[in-house]
């Protein structure tokens, strides 16, 4: 286990301003035991969540054909036909895996091939579960052509607390299963769009775990 290089900075920033406020508080507050105490124990608990939150633990997988792994860790919240409008334009399976402030925010490549687009949208931040947000709130869609042609697309969409989507990904790039596609800041969700008839191996509302658990066969 270690941190993402996504925290560095915001870790950083966090531990020198909430040491600031807190030697103020310090300062100002020298006859309010209680209350620095207080505040004190909140500020060490804030930045503890930042730590965890940052947390990238190592998983190693080795390639398979045919499989399709969870690009994220969280739960199912989707999995349904639906019109894609911004690539496909044509009826898709979808996978949508919500993504809460506790769970792994490192997003994973599902499926080894080429990436064939790359594109990135501001937008809204409506809640990641809310079924627009998946057209409407700020999102990165990456798409992927495995070795035997079939097309599979990864959409990272910000949440109500998300403010930043980062994605490593880059047209005409060969990548594997299993490496790292991006990250999202705070929650958030993350879809996968599969050919219709698509075989799904998890149900509604499962726990899944990027690079972990496989979610479809192709």
């Amino acid at each position: 286990m270690s941190i993402h290089k996504e925290g560095y900075k915001i870790l950083v920033f966090g531990f020198l301003i909430l040491l600031l406020v807190n030697i103020l508080i310090i300062i100002f507050w020298a006859d309010q035991t209680f209350l620095k105490w207080i505040f004190m124990i909140c500020s060490f608990m804030l930045y503890v969540f930042l730590l965890f939150f940052f947390r990238w633990p190592k998983r190693t997988l080795e390639p398979v054909r045919g499989l399709v792994y969870a690009p994220a860790d969280g739960k199912v919240v989707v999995i349904e036909e639906t019109v894609e409008n911004e690539y496909f334009k044509d009826i898709r399976l979808q996978v949508s895996i919500f993504m809460s402030p506790f769970n792994v925010h490192s997003n994973r490549y599902p499926v080894s091939g080429h990436i064939k687009y790359v594109r990135y949208h501001p937008g809204h931040n409506m809640v990641a579960w809310h079924p627009k947000s998946s057209e409407l709130n700020e999102r990165s869609t990456i798409v992927i052509e495995t070795k035997e042609g079939t097309e599979i697309l990864i959409r990272q969409i910000a949440g109500a607390v998300a403010r930043r989507i980062v994605t490593y990904a880059k047209e005409d790039q060969d990548v594997l299963q299993g490496e790292e596609l991006g990250f999202i800041k705070f929650g958030s969700r993350v879809d996968v769009f599969l050919p219709v008839g698509t075989e799904v191996e998890i149900p509604i509302l499962q726990q899944v775990k990027a690079n972990k658990t496989i979610i479809a066969k192709i």
